[in-house]
């Protein structure tokens, strides 16, 4: 049933199905907004459990710096509930409306999410490369064969082909210190191909788009 705001109407949210596609793309949309908080700061995070386990001392300054350069580069970052996210999610990055959403369920331990701070974070960082922020194209910032092959393996192991570049590079950059966070702050700085050399795809991409 609505509930009143201030003496405004406002509508009940959908209902979709837990733990889905649909309930991430109600999310998505702003459509599902229960227990889907902003966050810009360690703390925020630490708030948002209410739950004495809830400790990322261990990983605030990085994740501190990781969390500034979103929001320097106009990426909004969301704690979601672990009901909008299929089971196996720990968060997402949407490259259409720069907007990062965290699974609440799988974060609660430090360096689970700093992890995923990284590895989202990157994401950004390559939508940043591919022309800047505001677009929804993505691209890779290394040269694919400076991905070690572990990381390469895993993304053949886990995403469809066509998505194995850019995953390998971000699962790399999830498990490296300060990358992501140096990276984000260069987005929010200025055009990344100045400070990062772009690979020659790119660079075409870059030039045939009037970028460079």
């Amino acid at each position: 049933m609505a509930v009143t705001l201030l003496g405004v109407p406002a509508l009940a949210q959908p209902e979709v199905r837990p733990f889905s596609l649909a309930a991430q793309g109600c999310m998505k949309l702003r459509e599902c907004t229960d227990d889907v908080v902003k966050v810009t700061s360690v703390q925020e995070i630490t708030d948002y459990y209410q739950d004495p386990r809830a400790d990322f001392s261990s990983v605030a300054i990085e994740a501190e710096s990781i969390l500034r350069g979103l929001g320097k580069s106009g990426v909004e970052v969301f704690m979601a509930d672990a009901r909008y996210f299929p089971l196996n999610a720990r968060g997402t990055y949407y490259t259409d409306d720069n907007v990062m959403f965290l699974n609440a369920g799988k974060v609660l331990k430090p360096h689970v999410l700093i992890t995923l701070l990284r590895h989202e974070g990157w994401h950004a960082a390559q939508d940043c490369m591919a022309g800047g922020i505001d677009n929804s194209f993505i691209a890779v910032i290394h040269d694919t064969d400076s991905v070690p092959f572990f990381y390469q393996d895993m993304a053949e192991r886990l995403y469809p082909p066509g998505a194995v570049p850019w995953e390998a590079e971000a699962k790399w950059m999830g498990s490296t210190v300060n990358e992501t966070a140096a990276a984000l702050q260069v987005c929010g700085a200025g055009p990344m191909w100045e400070t990062y050399e772009p690979t020659p795809m790119t660079g075409e991409w870059l030039r045939n788009n009037g970028h460079m």
